[in-house]
Order: C-alpha cells, then sequence, then structure tokens
C-alpha cells in the first residue's frame, strides 16, 4: 500500500498508541474506535487490513483473524496534528463483537429537527420491508407485484425526471430524481445488488479514467513527429 508521508510524522502518546476511527468506504459509516502502535500499522499497511492493538490483552490483533470479518483497507488520513486516524475500509460482516454492523448503536440524543440519513439506512429499511413485511406499505406492495411492476415504476420514474428537467424545474427536478432513486434502491433489493456493488464498479472506471487521463496528458507533452526536421 502506497504512503503519502514518512511514518516518523505521526504522533504516538506516550504509550505508543495513536487512535484509529474505522469507516465504511462505502456508506461513510463509522464502525469502531480502536489503537494502532507502529507495529500494527505497519501490518496493516503492508496486509491492507486492519491490524489493532488490544489496550486490555496488550497484544496485536487482525481484524477478522479467528472471526473472518475482515476490514480491507481502502486509505489511512492522518489529522492535522499527525495524532489521530481514520481508516476507510470495505468490511466483511460486523466490526463489532456483538455481530452488529458498528460499535456506535447506542443512540444518547437525536435532533428533533434534522434527521439522520443516508442511503445506506433507506437501503436497510427497504430490505427490513422486504424480509418482514407491514401491512400497508407501499414498498411491500412493489415487492408483492415482483420484478415487472418494479421495473415498470423505475421506467415511469426515469421519464418523470426527464421531463421535470427539461422543464428547467429544479426544485421538480429533485422530487422526482428521489423518487427514482427509491425505486432504484428498491430493484437493487429485488436483484440482490449492494451499495457496495455500485461503490466497486464506479471506483473502478474512476481508476480506468484517471489511466486515460494520464496518457492523454503524456501524449500532449510528447513532441509533434511531424514537426521535426
Amino acid at each position: 500500500m502506497e504512503t503519502n508521508f514518512e511514518l516518523d510524522k505521526l504522533r504516538f502518546d506516550e504509550r505508543g498508541l495513536i487512535p484509529v476511527v474505522v469507516q465504511d468506504a462505502v456508506t461513510g459509516q463509522v464502525l469502531t474506535v480502536a489503537y494502532m502502535n507502529m507495529e500494527s500499522l505497519k501490518i496493516s499497511l503492508e496486509k491492507e487490513l486492519t491490524c489493532f492493538y488490544s489496550r486490555s490483552r496488550q497484544t496485536l490483533w487482525l481484524k477478522g483473524e479467528t472471526s473472518g470479518n475482515v476490514q480491507h483497507i481502502v486509505s489511512i488520513t492522518a489529522d492535522c496534528d499527525y495524532d489521530a486516524l481514520v481508516v476507510k475500509v470495505e468490511p466483511e460482516g460486523p466490526a463489532c463483537h456483538l455481530g452488529t454492523t458498528s460499535c456506535f448503536t447506542n443512540t444518547l440524543a437525536q435532533s428533533a429537527e434534522r434527521k439522520d440519513f443516508s442511503l445506506d439506512l433507506l437501503m436497510e429499511l427497504i430490505r427490513e420491508r422486504k424480509e418482514h413485511p407491514k401491512e400497508g406499505s407501499y414498498t411491500n406492495y412493489l415487492f408483492d407485484k415482483g420484478l415487472d411492476k418494479i421495473l415498470k415504476k423505475v421506467g415511469e420514474e426515469s421519464t418523470e425526471v426527464i421531463i421535470a428537467a427539461k422543464d428547467g424545474d429544479k426544485a421538480e427536478t429533485v422530487y422526482e430524481i428521489a423518487d427514482l432513486t427509491y425505486h432504484i434502491l428498491v430493484l437493487m433489493i429485488e436483484a440482490g445488488i449492494s451499495l457496495g456493488d455500485i461503490h466497486r464498479e464506479l471506483a473502478s472506471r474512476h481508476v480506468i479514467d484517471k489511466k486515460v487521463k494520464q496518457e492523454r496528458s503524456a501524449a500532449e507533452l510528447a513532441p509533434d513527429p511531424a514537426s521535426k526536421g
């Protein structure tokens, strides 16, 4: 794994530890907070898997070594003081020893005006409706009608987006895009497609585009053979 700065810039505490916030690279959800020392950080970089230092056991532990719930590292970022890290990962299985996706499940407070929302949370709600139907639920109505009905709604909502955008109505376009997004998420659940699948596909295209851009830049910088002689 490539590093963009010298590791000796990092500021470990008096115990030789640095706090690490582990975040899902796809959803942005904070999964856990742990600690690393220099040795576990080097192992993490080498294996591209999270390796932490257990303060209670005073030993290194490779996340998922026994459970299989490994965390593939996407990136590691230091804060402005170089004394804390954010590690973005693609997890295989839950992060918490209790079996939950994240260790942070105990809500202490929630704003009445500002909602905690993400596409991942909406996906979970849709998945919950499919697995545990609720009477009167529009989502369950779609699942009950099956794939053809879901596809029909995706087509209809796509048309609505086009009409709103063509009319130059921003508010209506936003509204219709939200409708389309919801129905696409329903389709994804029906088809067994995750946000991670889409994330990886888009990420692979980004890499390809970056390579093409580099090749184009190199070509532009190269001398024109016709200008020689």
